[in-house]
């Protein structure tokens, strides 16, 4: 075990809930059991688009085991698949999205076109091969790079225009095309639902999810029942990456199998269900122009960007959100369309939009920065701007030019070339290269339970989930930090819709939300032991509650420290068995809402490519941080180095694959689909401000997950350009897209 700090009432980088999870304590939704459960598998189409004419289940209905077919023809109604809103009752509302079960129409390979109930799971995946289809198949379109080309294809674009659209004269200008294929999350943890019917109009749910409350909120308005009577446990997420912030096809079809059959049952999507079932993030095509003046002032930026959504539901991302206010300049115009497509609907994948946008965004910056043969951080530094250039607002706080000095003086950056393709190690071209990240910083509302009990033992609550970020670790830090108490005597739960409210784990807000919460309630807290201080502790009458202070386990006054009693023999004292209270935590305040929050990251590598085939090599990273105060180091960090990872996936390897003659993915399986390899992952240095900013919350804390992620692809591409005068802006960068035939795996 690591030693105490004595600077700190903290174990150094312990994670809380670590030693639950490398022992298996910890228990994730499909490791849940119940008396008499039955196992559903999904049958998917093998057809794109068209009409299933009829199902011959009889076969399958015969076999040892199998309980049911569910499909079209015999799914029970679904209060929520109502389309007529007039004949939906009031606490109804109809489902978005796909709705499984529920008619003959197939709006995408691989989509559910039965579920196969049986009493195991192994009864229930013999099931599948005897249920035999009859379709009616009709023409689809899964090319994006095709369908994009007509703009009759197209839903109307969204558009933003700041300044004049007149073209300017330019000292150096930069307009290209640039390309994003379809990435998939690919959490360890497979998407998963049991659900079970307590009573007719009371469902319990062990769920995948990112929103325990969301969930919760979402099948009662389905299933027409009032909220409390649902209750969602999601307990543990092993990885999410945004694929678990709605609930996909399994969770209503788990419920519909439940109640026909009036048993529980466990339903677990499949490894290639994971590609085509969950979400992904969008195909998308882009197009930045950028203009500046001889001294590197951007005097106009124009993104244009597309992205695929499906037929039956449209999905947009903040793509071309960023070009807007993360550099000064005057004139800026943004245009944004979706494209819909027969496949799946996609959906926020880690860094949502953003990512995409900044790959464009900061590969041109990148390859404007030669054309001015400016330094590209100095570029970046020339158009800095502490003022949000669309709301006009200044921002809480913002310190990337601190990232940029201790990024390019750990990368090593005065090294760099400026001539790209004349640096050379051990006969490798080397390169470097950066880019920039942001993320906007939110503060939503949330409520946590607070339990003091005469023990010294404090319990918190809220229904957040925790998807891997180390939420447990980070609200127990704060509440040790706010109590200042030792975190082995603090227990956060979560994961748990029956607890207080707290948002959906996503979009970097956790911590900034429930973390205030959890800061709230322990000083409303504090202000009740000094109360029954002043109420029960002998000596202690006479003084005020601004008197007092709540610090190791005991109050005290501040003018002398000799008058003390400690929370246990308090409690005692006022014969209190606990102290429990529920507080609310608001968004931002009014004052909070003068500015505009993000978060901010840069990031830098250094890479080799090989002359003769091309080869990437990734031998260096420096990635940085603006976040506000970091509250547990460790799993800040950790959150970095997970950026990391999935950036370099990518830059280098992910592309989901798609025969566009059937529809069908051809690589939905961890061996097809590349996620970078240990051996292409290098040491990482990853540094962070750590500047409270108090501008945000009162716990001055920024969100990280998605920062550690968004502008990293376009470093990578800025460093193979560097090393090699080759600039790709078809991501994955692939050594056949340097000029090299394919390198062999």
């Amino acid at each position: 075990m690591n030693k105490k700090n004595t600077k700190s009432i903290f174990w150094e980088d312990e994670r809380v809930d670590g030693a639950d999870k490398v022992t298996g304590k910890a228990k994730y939704t499909a490791e849940h059991n119940l008396p008499n459960l039955a196992y559903a598998v999904f049958v998917t189409s093998n057809i794109a688009k068209g009409t299933i004419k009829n199902i011959d289940t009889s076969k399958a209905l015969a076999l040892n085991g199998v309980l049911d077919v569910i499909y079209f023809a015999n799914c029970p109604a679904v209060p929520g698949y109502n389309t007529n809103a007039a004949d939906r009752p009031k606490n109804v509302t109809e489902w978005r999205g796909h709705k499984v079960l529920y008619d003959n129409k197939v709006r995408f390979f691989g989509q559910p076109i039965a579920l196969v109930v049986a009493d195991s799971f192994e009864n229930a995946n013999a099931a599948i091969r005897f249920i035999k289809p009859e379709y009616e198949a009709e023409a689809f379109e899964t090319n994006f790079d095709k369908a994009r080309l007509n703009p009759a294809n197209l839903k109307p674009a969204v558009t933003y225009k700041r300044g004049s659209d007149t073209e300017v004269k330019a000292a150096a200008s930069v307009e290209a095309e640039f390309n994003i294929p379809i990435e998939v999350h690919n959490p360890m943890e497979l998407q998963a639902t049991i659900a079970y019917w307590e009573a007719e109009d009371k469902l319990l749910l062990y769920d995948k999810t990112q929103g325990p409350k969301s969930t919760q909120g979402l099948m009662a308005r389905t299933f027409g029942l009032p909220e409390k009577n649902v209750r969602v446990i999601a307990e543990n997420v092993g990885g999410a990456f945004g694929s678990s912030l709605r609930s996909w096809s399994n969770v209503p079809a788990a419920c519909i199998a439940a109640k026909k059959l009036n048993r529980p049952v466990k339903l677990v999507i499949t490894r290639p269900q994971m590609f085509s079932l969950i979400g992904y993030r969008p195909q998308a095509w882009q197009k930045v122009k950028i203009a500046a003046n001889a001294e590197g002032n951007f005097l106009s930026i124009n993104h244009e960007a597309i992205s695929n959504t499906s037929r039956y539901e449209d999905f947009r991302e903040g793509i071309v959100d960023v070009s807007k206010f993360l550099y000064a300049c005057e004139n800026v115009n943004t245009k944004y369309s979706i494209l819909p497509l027969d496949l799946s609907t996609p959906i926020w994948m880690r860094g949502p939009g953003e990512a995409t946008g900044c790959f464009a965004l900061e590969s041109a910056i990148d390859e404007l920065s030669y054309k001015l043969k400016m330094d590209p951080i100095a570029l970046r530094i020339k158009n800095f701007t502490a003022i949000n250039p669309e709301n006009k607002l200044p921002f809480s706080d913002i310190n990337l030019k601190a990232c940029y000095d201790y990024g390019m003086e750990k990368i090593g950056w005065k090294n760099r070339p400026s001539v790209p393709g004349t640096l050379k190690e051990n006969g490798m071209l080397i390169g470097y290269g950066m880019a920039v990240g942001v993320f906007g910083a939110g503060k939503g509302a949330a409520s946590v339970r607070a339990v003091l009990s005469n023990d010294g033992k404090l319990l918190l609550e809220c229904a957040v989930s925790d998807m891997g970020p180390g939420t447990t670790t980070s609200m127990s830090k704060i509440a040790a930090e706010a109590m200042q108490m030792p975190i082995t005597k603090i227990k956060f739960k979560l994961g748990d819709s029956d607890l207080p409210p707290g948002p959906s784990q996503g979009g970097s807000g956790t911590t900034s939300t429930v973390g205030s919460a959890v800061d709230l309630a322990c000083k409303t807290l504090q202000l009740r032991l000094k109360e029954l201080a002043i109420g029960n502790a002998p000596g202690f009458n006479a003084l005020t509650t601004d008197a007092l202070e709540v610090k190791n386990e005991m109050v005290l006054s501040k003018a002398d420290a000799s008058k003390n009693i400690d929370i246990v023999s308090l409690l005692k004292l006022a014969k209190q068995d606990k102290i429990d209270l529920t507080i609310n935590s608001t968004g931002k305040t009014p004052e909070q809402l003068k500015f505009t929050s993000n978060s901010f990251s840069s990031h830098y590598v250094k890479l080799a490519v090989n002359p003769k085939d091309g080869k990437i090599k990734v031998l260096q990273v420096v990635t940085t941080g603006d976040a506000g105060k970091i509250i547990s180091p460790k799993t800040a960090r950790s959150q970095m180095l997970g950026g990391v990872v999935g950036g370099i996936g990518m830059a280098l390897t992910e592309k989901l694959e798609i025969d566009h003659t059937t529809g069908q993915i051809m690589n939905a399986s961890f061996g097809a689909y590349h996620v970078p390899l240990h051996s292409q992952i290098p040491q990482i240095d990853a540094w962070f401000v750590n500047k409270p900013d108090m501008n945000v919350n009162d716990i001055g804390a920024k969100g990280i997950g998605e920062i550690a992620l968004i502008g990293f692809a376009a470093a990578v591409a800025n460093a193979v350009y560097n090393a090699t005068g080759k600039r790709v802006r078809d991501l994955p960068i692939t050594p056949d897209k340097l000029g090299f035939a394919k390198a062999k795996a």
